[in-house]
Parts: C-alpha cells; sequence; structure tokens
C-alpha cells in the first residue's frame, strides 16, 4: 500500500473521499441548487471581478469575457439544468431471451473524488465548465486552475470557497507543483485541458492508480479555403476566430490550405477584415487582448524570427511590443516547411498560409500531421467537403465556419489521440464524470438453471438450439 500521508493535499483529498458517497447520493433538486448558485455567482454576483480579473491577466475586452468566458459555463448550467433529470434516471435496455425472466437497465453513477486540472487562455469557462458535469454527476471535485492566471484565479477561488465546503469542491492555487502533488494521489477521475506534452504527463500519472481521464488537449487545426467559398464572408469569420482572444485558442484555425487560384484575393479580404476588427493600429483597439505573459511572448516572437529565417512573406503585421506582450495579427506565407510556425501548435495571432492545387494534396498534408482537434472546411461544393471528411481525422469539423461548433452543448467536443482523449459538454461531460452501472434483476426462476449440471444429451441440444437461434 502506498503511504499518501506525506502528501500536502492528503487530508483534502480524504475528506472529499469520505464525503463521496454523500455527495454522489444527492438528488436532482440537490444538484441543481447548486449549479443553480454557480451560474448567479458568475452571471451577476462576480461578473464585474470576474471581468477585471481577466483584463488584469492579459487585458482581455469586457465584451469578450462576457462572450468567452461567462457565456459558455452560464449556457452549459441551462443546458444541464434541462436535461439532468433525464440523464441520471434509471435507463432501461431490452433482455434477450434467453435471459427470460429478467430484466436490465443501467444508472450513471459518480466516478468518485475528481480533478480537474484547467489552462490559462480561458481559465473560468475551462475551470467552471468541468465543474459543472461533475456537479451534475454527483462528484467531488479538486480544481487546480493554472498559475498564469493570478487574478482570475483568486476570484474563482472566491466563487467556490462561497459556495461549496471544500470535501465537496475546493480550488487550490499556486505554481506546477500543485498540480504535480496533486497528481501523486487516486483520483477517481481528472479532466485535464492543456497540451499533448503535459498531457502524457498527466495520463503517466493518472496509470499509476488506473484513474480514467478526460485529456482536452490541442494540435494544429487547418481551415481549407475552396474557389467556391464566399471570401468576403469567409475571411471575416476566420480573423475572428483566429484573432479572438489573441489567438491563445485551442480551436483557432492554426494555418490555412487556400486553393492557389483564389490566394492573392484571400489574403486582401483578410486585410481588410483585419483592420476592420482591430483598424491600422491593433495596439490602441479596445478590442484586441494581449499574450498571457513574457514567455509566450518570447516564444511568438521565436517563431516570428524564425519566419524571417527562412524569408517568408509577412502579407500583414509582424511587429511586436515586448513591454505589453503585444504581436500584431500577423499573415504569413510563403513559408518552407521546416519553418517551426508549420511545425507547432501557435496558440497566437499569427496566422500562416499555404496553398494547393488539388483536394488530394490538402488531404495527404492533413493526414501527414497529428489527428487535429478541430478541421474547418470553406466550401459550396458537396463532393469536396465529403471527401475531405471522409479522407481525414480530426475531434470536430466545422463547415463554413470555425470555433463555433464548441458553443453547441449538443454535440461532443474533444480530440482523438495527440489531440485529446474523452469529450466533455452537455450530456457528454456528464458520462465522462461517470460511471455506466449495469444492472440485471431476476423475477422469475431463469431458462439458464435448466441448463446447469450435470450436462446431459438433452441440454446439450437445447444449447445447440440456443447457438443456432437466439
Amino acid at each position: 500500500m502506498t503511504d499518501y500521508t506525506t502528501n500536502t493535499y492528503y487530508n483534502l483529498f480524504i475528506r472529499q473521499k469520505d464525503n463521496q458517497y454523500k455527495i454522489g447520493n444527492t438528488t436532482y433538486k440537490e444538484r441543481v441548487k447548486k449549479l443553480n448558485a454557480l451560474k448567479k455567482a458568475v452571471e451577476i454576483t462576480y461578473k464585474e471581478k470576474i471581468r477585471q480579473a481577466l483584463y488584469d491577466d492579459f487585458k482581455k475586452p469586457f465584451t469578450e469575457t462576457d462572450l468567452t468566458e461567462i457565456y459558455p459555463v452560464v449556457s452549459e448550467i441551462k443546458f444541464v439544468k434541462s436535461n439532468l433529470k433525464d440523464w441520471m434516471s434509471r435507463q432501461k435496455v431490452e433482455t434477450p431471451m434467453a435471459l427470460l425472466g429478467s430484466s436490465s437497465w443501467y444508472n450513471f453513477e459518480p466516478k468518485g473524488v475528481c480533478l480537474v486540472i484547467s489552462p490559462w487562455n480561458f481559465p473560468l469557462n475551462l475551470t467552471f465548465g468541468p465543474l459543472v458535469s461533475a456537479i451534475a454527476a454527483g462528484n467531488t471535485v479538486i480544481l487546480k486552475p493554472s498559475e498564469m492566471t493570478p487574478h482570475i484565479s483568486k476570484v474563482m477561488a472566491e466563487i467556490v470557497k462561497d459556495i461549496f465546503e471544500d470535501n465537496e469542491v475546493a480550488l487550490l492555487e499556486g505554481e506546477v507543483e500543485v498540480s504535480q502533488e496533486l497528481l501523486k494521489l487516486p483520483f477517481n477521475h481528472i479532466f485535464f485541458t492543456g497540451s499533448p506534452n503535459v498531457g502524457k504527463i498527466v495520463m503517466k500519472a493518472a496509470a499509476e492508480h488506473l484513474t480514467s481521464v478526460t485529456l482536452e488537449l490541442g494540435g494544429k487545426s487547418p481551415t481549407i479555403i475552396d474557389e467556391t467559398a464566399n471570401l468576403k464572408s469567409t475571411a471575416k469569420k476566420i480573423v475572428w476566430g483566429k484573432f479572438i482572444n489573441n489567438g491563445q485558442i485551442c480551436v483557432s484555425p492554426d494555418y490555412l490550405l487556400v486553393k492557389e487560384s483564389i490566394k492573392d484575393n484571400f489574403v486582401n479580404e483578410l486585410k481588410q477584415q483585419v483592420k476592420a476588427f482591430y483598424t491600422e493600429e491593433a495596439s490602441k483597439s479596445e478590442s484586441y487582448s494581449r499574450i498571457v505573459n513574457n514567455r509566450h511572448f518570447d516564444r511568438l516572437v521565436n517563431h516570428l524570427e524564425d519566419a524571417k529565417k527562412h524569408n517568408a512573406t509577412f502579407e500583414m503585421g509582424g511587429k511586436s511590443k515586448s513591454e505589453e506582450n503585444f504581436i500584431e495579427p500577423t499573415l504569413i506565407s510563403n513559408l518552407p516547411e521546416n519553418a517551426s510556425l508549420l511545425q507547432d501548435e501557435i496558440f497566437g495571432p499569427i496566422l500562416p498560409i499555404k496553398t494547393y492545387k488539388t483536394n488530394e494534396e490538402v488531404i495527404n498534408y492533413i493526414n501527414s500531421k497529428e489527428k487535429p482537434l478541430a478541421l474547418y472546411i470553406y466550401s459550396k461544393h458537396k463532393k469536396t467537403i465529403n471527401d475531405i471528411i471522409k479522407n481525414t481525422r480530426a475531434g470536430s469539423t466545422c463547415i463554413n465556419n470555425n470555433v463555433v461548433q464548441y458553443s453547441n452543448h449538443n454535440l461532443p467536443f474533444g480530440g482523438s489521440n495527440n489531440s485529446g482523449i474523452g469529450k466533455s459538454h452537455g450530456f457528454f461531460g456528464f458520462q465522462e464524470f461517470s460511471n455506466k452501472r449495469s444492472v440485471m434483476k431476476q423475477h422469475t426462476k431463469g431458462s439458464i438453471e435448466f441448463l446447469f449440471p450435470p450436462y446431459t444429451n438433452l441440454k446439450q441440444k437445447i444449447v445447440d438450439l440456443t447457438i443456432k437461434w437466439f
């Protein structure tokens, strides 16, 4: 037996473990009451504190905070509330004739004590979103938000302390060492959002305890634009999807694959749209946020320097200001394949543009890389759309739009292999934090009892008939 008593968070873990059955047996009404309290805190009581904290962390505009942080949590709660009673009910299934005299069903039971490790790019959304699913499923939860956004972490800690006892939900602030210590404990489920590299560390730690995991990771999400697309509308959607939150979004278009014949016209549309959104001087725009910290700023500047060394074409932008972690909305074309922008997930306001001639070329290029979290197709050509979907793999796909698929709670959200394991949102998030417990109840003497030993020729004939007909 492993001795966990020296672990800094062992006592908190044990309090939640001892309380898991009480929380797991809460009713639909009790869970909804908790969700309502969280909704009120995010939507009303702490709204201004949330806005200010995210502005302080990376100058996120208030409207963008409302749209990308507060709204997703509130809408998730509304969706869960409207469906939770059905999800919590007994799920009846058919029983085969061979098991005559019995009935069968399954329940969604809580997994138990859960750990949610959330990222810095949408800290409120990606901390409280999984929390909603965990509460709905009846779990106890320890939350560990990113150390890179301390202002919003402090506000979230206030909210959690205001609503919950720590033996049900607790939020721990601190550096990466806090996560490392938590990962040593035998949680029943871990929900992690972050990079594939860190996801591997989380999965390895979980394997020590055979803990189930949900890994919401990332990757290079390709965006394909063919000659049938409406270039103006497409440019508008891509510029929004790429530069919202300063490009620090896991499902943003990571690079463009543009039909060669329309490249120049489309680049012009992109330029016009960037200026329409953020003016000629994005540094002065109140709608344009900043890179989260110096480390990520330097990482992105290194990408720009690498592009310059490779004599890439800067179609737009490229300037930066280190004193405020500002990088212009940047469009770059003519990058060689070994350029870092085409190798690493960008996670910033830099958009590489590649051209192609045939759909086969696009499909082969996408399939030469890891499976992306998202894949976007802008086209009016049904065959093109179907060919790309059938011959590629991705966590999600959006046709003639981007990013917005994340907001549909009826759709599972998550990656595939390198871009993630498991799904979240709505029922899929509830399911992720639950165990499907199968139950079969015998009501009358079962037919199988007629086949108990000792075996006879008659019983063999019955078995033969059962195999053939049932």
